[in-house]
């Protein structure tokens, strides 16, 4: 089989899609955090290792902002985990129909940074984050990575 462009002719071993849900409640953060860690592991995703540590803190940050900001409309979140042959997006929806923005940094306030760091560990590795409302009038918060922070 012939490649065309930039597609591979097949798809990598690691390419694929996983979704899961959980509670949104506190103990669902670690458990989503640990659930994306072990999924990459497990599908053997050539990721580096900081490009990993910054992907972890974004899945616990969107599953936190879930669990505080939503729960009340939103008892059920969904984790999603998207992975191609040199990027990987994770996306946390809730049915909450509030769409955050990044506030600005006021060194005062002890929270409401996750956001912010989202945003700039994002933009660090080389990515890109949004928000979007779904079809059912809630929102989807992802982020995608490169695998590679060697490839900026």
């Amino acid at each position: 089989m012939e490649s065309r462009g930039s597609i591979p002719a097949r798809p990598v071993p690691y390419e694929g899609v996983w979704r899961f849900t959980a509670p949104a409640t506190d103990l669902s953060v670690p458990q989503a955090r640990h659930a994306v860690r072990d999924l990459l592991k497990r599908q053997n995703v050539p990721i580096d290792d900081d490009i990993t540590q910054g992907l972890l803190l974004i899945v616990s940050e969107l599953v936190t902002n879930a669990v505080k900001h939503a729960a009340l409309l939103s008892p059920e979140l969904a984790v999603e985990v998207a992975v191609g042959e040199e990027w990987v997006r994770v996306s946390v929806e809730d049915n909450h129909p509030y769409r955050p923005t990044a506030l600005e940094t006021d060194y005062a306030q002890t929270g409401g940074r996750g956001l912010l760091l989202v945003r700039e560990i994002t933009r660090e590795a080389g990515g890109t984050c949004d928000v979007e409302h779904t079809a059912g009038g809630g929102k989807v918060i992802w982020a995608a990575l490169p695998l590679s922070s060697t490839a900026l």
